[in-house]
């Protein structure tokens, strides 16, 4: 039968052992078994001296000598183990999905050491699992809204209920087409946290290469308006290009500063007023090769609480701040658009704007690209 006082005074002699660790105040475990060989050997010498100088019998100095060994041996075999079994019940704790432990680092030695590595590590596969149960979450959502949406439509003209002309099914196909979108981008996330994304950095003249950009920019809202799909229809929103100097070249890879741009024109069309305008700026940076290319748009812009979030995945910004005839995205442009600008070892932000939204991109150019 388990009495009352057996767990406190459990507790107690646990205390009172984790409070004899003698070997804790070393820097180093070498020094510490050092330190304890020559209070072995002061000892032993002590009461070899007693022995030789009293009438004490042997057998007292040796019952002696084996209780000082015991307890010797017993302070430090605790102060060595007893990190290890605290790591021990943490590592059983991460291993029933328990990441909010942590040990005791107070140590100076090699297991100080080992405790910060442990704890740093205990923290990082925290984040790893929060950071995935936000992207199964976010994934289902995103995904079944698409989903929910065009199983209506199919449902509604299996059933009678509206006929399958061209305005039912170009609505289908618009929640077919943000399926593709976020599965795309996706993709395209999965492979850049993987590092199979190699970069190819050439040498190229800015100003047509942007041009181009634009360009495309321009041809998918029409595309959008006449077939009534894509991210937006926005046709009402003016793209203006300053490259300065006009001849001016950069060194980057440059299908992944497509992606960014891309991303980056799109994210401002769809936060853009009626009739507003986006200008791409492009200009030399501090480095050879570099580059800064800066994004403004005429929206309601980020309030500076909010714009260290604007870079993650699925954010998607508050109510109210996408412009006429979009559809919100799928939170993951800007995401890509960092990863992307993160390979060529640049920044990208939010820089500061009288007006609207500004996003600054910086490519170091030919010494940190990796290619």
């Amino acid at each position: 039968m388990r009495r009352w006082w057996q767990p406190p005074l459990r507790e107690l002699g646990q205390r009172v052992w984790e409070a004899l660790r003698p070997l804790d105040p070393y820097r180093s475990v070498k020094a510490a078994l050092g330190a304890l060989v020559s209070v072995s050997v002061i000892i032993t010498t002590l009461l070899v001296f007693v022995a030789m100088h009293s009438a004490t019998e042997l057998r007292v100095i040796t019952i002696f000598s084996i209780i000082a060994s015991l307890l010797i041996t017993q302070f430090v075999a605790n102060s060595l183990t007893a990190p290890l079994g605290e790591m021990t019940d943490v590592t059983r704790s991460m291993a029933h999905g328990d990441y909010s432990r942590r040990v005791r680092s107070e140590r100076r030695d090699e297991f100080g050491d080992l405790a910060e590595a442990f704890n740093r590590m205990a923290a990082d596969l925290e984040a790893v699992d929060t950071h995935r149960k936000e992207l199964v979450a976010n994934v289902s959502h995103e995904l079944r809204t698409p989903i929910a949406a065009l199983r209506a439509v199919l449902e509604n003209v299996v059933d009678g209920v509206c006929e399958p002309d061209p305005e039912t099914m170009r609505t289908a196909l618009k929640q077919t087409e943000r399926l593709g979108r976020l599965v795309e981008h996706l993709l395209d996330l999965s492979r850049l946290d993987n590092g199979v994304v190699p970069l190819h950095a050439r040498r190229f003249e800015v100003w047509p290469y942007l041009s181009g950009v634009l360009k495309e920019a321009n041809m998918s809202r029409g595309a959008s308006t006449l077939s009534g799909t894509g991210t937006h229809t926005r046709t009402d929103v003016h793209l203006h290009l300053d490259v300065s100097p006009p001849e001016l070249t950069a060194h980057a890879d440059a299908e992944r500063l497509h992606q960014v741009v891309a991303n980056l024109i799109d994210n401002a069309i769809k936060h853009s007023p009626r009739h507003g305008r986006v200008t791409v700026h492009a200009r030399r940076g501090e480095g050879p090769g570099s580059l800064v290319v800066e994004v403004q748009d005429e929206g309601p812009g980020i309030p500076e609480s909010e714009r260290y979030r604007v870079f993650e995945r699925f954010n998607r910004g508050g109510p109210g701040t996408s412009g006429p005839g979009t559809d919100g995205g799928t939170g993951l442009g800007l995401a890509i658009a960092r990863w992307a600008v993160d390979l060529h070892g640049g920044r990208i932000g939010v820089a500061e704007s009288s007006k609207g939204c500004r996003i600054r991109v910086t490519l170091p150019g030919t010494e940190s690209a990796r290619s």
